[in-house]
């Protein structure tokens, strides 16, 4: 099993901070030359982050495109950031995740992002059991202060 699983831990409540820390972490695997497939909960959750990729992090450019259909490639085929609430239609060596639930397709990525909150953790425990029973490595990154780094 290669994928691999990081957590990474935030103290924030707000739901906010889970797309804010996914644009930070999309623009990071960016710059490492990583193609990033961000999975959301539902299409408004994926506009929503479409639209805070244009303006966050601040004063960083984060080119992305969103995949509105299940066979949405073409308008999606040289972005290097994905955003969908669909299963990916182009490749992507990394998958953010911001669904609660562990989506079928994350065996195909070479890393997962598992973001956390803290008014969450209950609910995220069931996908680190669920990677943990299948034998993936997991690795956790508690952050403090993450927005000033």
């Amino acid at each position: 099993m290669s994928v691999r699983i990081d957590f990474y831990i935030l103290p924030d409540l707000d739901s906010d901070a889970r797309q804010r820390f996914a644009c930070r972490l999309a623009h990071k695997a960016l710059t490492h030359g990583h193609r990033v497939h961000v999975h959301t909960p539902d299409p408004d959750a994926a506009a929503e982050l479409d639209a805070l990729m244009w303006r966050y992090p601040p004063l960083q450019f984060l080119p992305h495109a969103r995949q509105a259909a299940a066979h949405d490639a073409e308008a999606t085929a040289s972005a290097p950031v994905v955003i969908s609430h669909e299963p990916p239609v182009t490749p992507a060596d990394m998958l953010i995740n911001l669904s609660q639930a562990v989506p079928g397709f994350f065996s195909q990525f070479d890393r997962v992002a598992e973001i956390v909150i803290a008014s969450e953790k209950a609910v995220m425990r069931e996908n680190y059991r669920f990677y943990r029973n299948k034998g993936y490595a997991l690795y956790h990154h508690e952050l403090d202060q993450w927005e000033e780094q």
